[in-house]
């Protein structure tokens, strides 16, 4: 049982492998050929051997022709249906027999190839031509291999070259040929990886020069609050007898200037994690209506300050899935974002809803606007509008946008000068 268990296992082993094999296309490639020329060769010996039959056919009635003719001139008396019957008769019977004997004495056997018609001619002829249709196929399929052979291996060296221009950080492929064989698809294979090393090394100037911008943005924005600090300490070491007031003063400037700086870092290890695929999103069910609360809450000084409503419209209802603490940061930074550019005494509007394929939360204000061409760029890091306050670092709405698109949302914004500005924040479900 386990014998034939394992032999038919081989069986199928062997089919499976026999069938992997003949779906190579280097294989179909040499096969098509070879069998067309089997064909064709096939179909030539054939016709050439079916018109030396017929030849040798037409040699022998035309002997018999003229035996027969003989025959009747000497014995005119002899029936023709008799004649029919000898020459229809088997070698065993007796007239057959009779006749042999006959033609041994002048020396023709009928077993032997020296045969009273002459066909030898004929066959030689026919052996020629057979060897020369063998020696033009083998000819014709050495012709092919070779062609193969060749046109393979000048795919093999464009291959070669090409990984040696990648290796030297040469891009530069160029793809013509539109031909399905195991090399021309590895060569297209090995083009669209070059296309995406290119693309790569693009970007990844494009990321260098990025950085530098950052850090040089970064390292801006820093000086000046460390400036600050450092003057301010060197006053107070400077002035031991300052007054009271004066000292709380610039107490309360230092701390202010190191939670903002605190805040820029925090900000900052946050976009890292985000854009290092580091951050861990929980999807929770998050009721927008809490959500709201608890974020206009958290920013009832600034809102006071200014003097400003946030008028707030949605069913209690609604919710979406989603991180509730990496969404209350992004929306947090929107609506702070509204704030901070919102005319005093001016509303800002909050109405959300849902369908059957996502929750939208839009956020509207009252204030200035924002231009066309710094529209486009306002959720780039460290872009800082026209309309920016001087402690603006550009990188609240950049972080938004970070968070909600790794939560399966989508963020987008309109505005217009002298009306106010629009943040629509879509999650899928």
């Amino acid at each position: 049982m386990n014998f034939l268990c394992s032999t038919v296992e081989w069986s199928k082993k062997g089919k499976d492998s026999t069938v992997k094999l003949f779906e190579n296309k280097n294989i179909k490639n040499l096969l098509l050929p070879m069998l067309i020329l089997m064909i064709a060769t096939t179909i030539l010996i054939t016709i050439y051997t079916n018109k030396q039959y017929n030849e040798l056919t037409i040699i022998l009635n035309e002997k018999i022709a003229e035996i027969v003719g003989a025959i009747k001139e000497k014995y005119p008396e002899v029936d023709n249906d008799q004649i029919i019957k000898l020459l229809n008769s088997d070698k065993n019977s007796y007239e057959f027999k009779i006749g042999q004997e006959e033609l041994m004495q002048y020396g023709i056997d009928t077993e032997q190839t020296n045969s009273i018609v002459s066909i030898e001619e004929q066959m030689k002829n026919n052996m020629i031509f057979n060897i020369i249709l063998v020696i033009i196929f083998s000819i014709l399929w050495m012709i092919i291999i070779f062609i193969y052979l060749r046109k393979r291996d000048k795919k093999i060296n464009q291959i070669t070259s090409y990984i040696n221009e990648i290796k030297n950080k040469k891009y530069e492929l160029n793809i013509e040929e539109n031909s399905e064989d195991e090399l021309s698809n590895l060569k297209n294979g090995l083009y669209k990886i070059t296309i995406m090393l290119k693309e790569e090394s693009e970007n990844s100037q494009k990321d260098n020069e990025s950085i530098k911008m950052s850090v040089q943005d970064i390292s801006h924005q820093l000086k000046t609050p460390l400036t600050s600090i450092s003057i301010m300490l060197d006053n107070l070491k400077d002035n031991p007898n300052m007054d009271k007031e004066t000292r709380q003063k610039f107490i309360f400037e230092i701390s202010k200037q190191i939670e903002w700086i605190n805040w820029l870092v925090i900000s900052l290890l946050k976009l890292s994690k985000l854009d290092a695929n580091v951050v861990e999103f929980y999807d929770e069910k998050i009721n927008v209506k809490k959500l709201m609360n608890e974020i206009i809450k958290n920013l009832e000084i600034p809102i006071e300050i200014k003097n400003q409503k946030i008028i707030v419209t949605g069913d209690d209802k609604i919710s979406f899935q989603g991180d509730y603490k990496w969404q209350q940061e992004a929306v947090t930074n929107i609506i702070k974002n509204c704030v901070e550019h919102n005319k005093e005494n001016g509303k800002i509007y909050i109405n959300y809803e849902e369908n059957t394929l996502f929750t939208k939360i839009v956020v509207r204000d009252e204030g200035e606007g924002i231009s066309k061409n710094d529209l486009k760029y306002i959720f780039e890091r460290f872009y800082k509008g026209k309309n920016s306050s001087e402690n603006s670092i550009g990188i609240g709405l950049a972080l938004a946008k970070k968070i909600i698109e790794k939560d399966n949302g989508m963020i987008s914004c309109k505005s217009e000068i002298g009306i106010g500005t629009e943040f629509t924040i879509k999650y899928m479900k």
